[in-house]
């Protein structure tokens, strides 16, 4: 039997006007190299500064895990060249389901006086302190006033330390350092090690803490695996999920 082509036309444009209507019913949908979000899903991307007089930017990622939840801040970007590290938490935080708190990740962007790209820069290299500038002056300030129940820097180190990998509040026989604690104990390969100084306390873990937000350090070891940096920072984000705050 011979068709009409008029009629063949119609039937195609009705079954595609059909798909566009279904697909439009059941919403757009990013895929995980967008950070697992959902148009949706309430989460969104701002920047917090932008200033053309600074030496960086700095961008909050707000409302990850439950939105009913106690709010948890994370913060990465601190020093610039510890950047493998602090890449690993912006692309698996975002991804996990069923989180018991909500999220939100502070990224500072270093641009002016970063040195050379890879782990390790002294503690005088002007990259680092452009970030702990930028830390205490916008990210500080977001996390007093935002309701934060506890704070996260994450960092990583050449190896120098007797553990390689390890949690600290730089304030002792607070929350902060008790948070910490029972992060390490639920970690592998985690320990709570305090180190005798640290260049960016000063500009957030110290005056969080004092202010009264528990905050510590997760450090990570510069030159581990992808493949291990993913595994132990899986462990860091469940295991502090699971505290009690």
């Amino acid at each position: 039997m011979k068709i009409n082509k008029y009629v063949l036309i119609s039937a195609i444009i009705l079954i595609l006007g059909i798909g566009i209507v279904i697909l439009h019913n059941q919403g757009p949908v990013l895929n995980n190299d967008n950070n697992g979000m959902t148009s949706n899903s309430g989460v969104v991307r701002e920047v917090i500064a932008n200033n053309s007089g600074e030496p960086g930017t700095v961008e909050v990622i707000r409302n990850i895990g439950n939105p009913n939840g106690k709010k948890i801040a994370y913060v990465v970007g601190v020093h610039p060249l510890e950047h493998q590290t602090h890449e690993t938490l912006v692309k698996l935080l975002p991804t996990i389901k069923n989180l018991n708190y909500s999220y939100d990740i502070y990224i500072i962007n270093v641009t002016q006086n970063v040195g050379h790209y890879g782990d390790g820069s002294s503690d005088n290299n002007l990259g680092r302190q452009n970030g702990q500038n930028l830390a205490y002056k916008y990210v500080y300030p977001q996390i007093v006033n935002g309701n934060y129940s506890l704070v996260i820097d994450v960092h990583s180190n050449v190896g120098a330390y007797p553990y390689k990998t390890f949690v600290f509040s730089p304030v002792t026989e607070g929350l902060g350092e008790k948070y910490a604690s029972k992060v390490a104990s639920s970690c592998a390969n985690v320990t709570y090690y305090q180190p005798a100084s640290t260049t960016s306390g000063p500009y957030l873990t110290i005056p969080l803490n004092q202010h009264g937000i528990p905050a510590f350090y997760y450090e990570e070891y510069s030159f581990a695996t992808q493949n291990e940096k993913n595994v132990r920072m899986l462990q860091i984000i469940h295991a502090v999920d699971a505290l009690n705050l």
